[in-house]
């Protein structure tokens, strides 16, 4: 019997951008290099090679206007309970995944990509899935990490009842970055999952998934203004990043 080749599988991307946000205003239509932030996803799947399709779960009207616009299908507007500030990405994957269940649309694996992390290529996307696809034997999900320097454990501290600060860990000596046990964290650059494993463990960790590690500029995202400003200085500055 023939293997299934990655170029064989039907493959959905799902970007989840509802119309409400806390740390930034209206945060998936504000403009980041003169394109809404929900622009970034779109295009990123729209260019991959491997994916079929590419929606956009949302509450709101004016984005689902907007996603339509760039090339995305929007076939559904999400509930508004599905769509809260306190609402799971699982929900909005499991409300997706049975709206194509019911119009007899099955895939073999999803892609989650979310507007607040514009700095993902199609290039990862597709890296991803041929990382995946490759160890599909022993692995069935893939996230994005990002080496954790900056903020390792080492370089944490406490502040004790009486003002003084004491290391987070204990018996820790000044150390250099360069003699730091790797630890990564994740970056939210993107998810993915064979379907039937997302739709049992409703997570994309677990013993099973892969890391798929990206630069350290790829790993911002839009929480708040001080994240806007940095990503869209990095957008300006791509090229002097990459070469060096």
């Amino acid at each position: 019997m023939k293997k299934k080749t990655l170029k064989d599988c039907k493959i959905l991307a799902l970007i989840p951008a509802r119309g409400g946000s806390v740390g930034l205003k209206n945060k998936n239509l504000k403009k980041l290099a003169n394109k809404p932030l929900i622009f970034w996803p779109i295009n990123s799947a729209k260019k991959s090679k491997y994916i079929d399709s590419v929606v956009v779960s949302t509450d709101s009207k004016k984005i689902k206007r907007k996603a339509m616009k760039f090339g995305a299908k929007v076939p559904f507007l999400r509930p508004k309970r599905l769509a809260k500030s306190t609402s799971k990405s699982f929900d909005s994957i499991l409300h997706c995944l049975n709206y194509f269940k019911k119009n007899k649309t099955f895939f073999d694996y999803i892609v989650l990509l979310e507007p607040t992390s514009p700095l993902t290529t199609h290039e990862d996307i597709d890296r991803a899935l041929k990382i995946l696809h490759t160890h599909k034997s022993n692995s069935t999900s893939i996230v994005g990490v990002s080496k954790n320097t900056n903020n390792h454990p080492s370089f944490l501290t406490k502040i004790k009842k009486n003002g003084n600060i004491k290391p987070y860990l204990k018996n820790v000596e000044a150390i250099r970055r360069q003699s730091l046990s790797p630890l990564y964290f994740f970056d939210g650059s993107l998810y993915i999952s064979k379907v039937d494993t997302i739709l049992k463990k409703k997570t994309f960790y677990h013993d099973k998934t892969l890391p798929y590690i990206t630069e350290k500029y790829k790993s911002f995202e839009v929480d708040d203004m001080i994240d806007y400003v940095c990503i869209e200085a990095i957008l300006k500055n791509k090229k002097k990043i990459i070469n060096g």
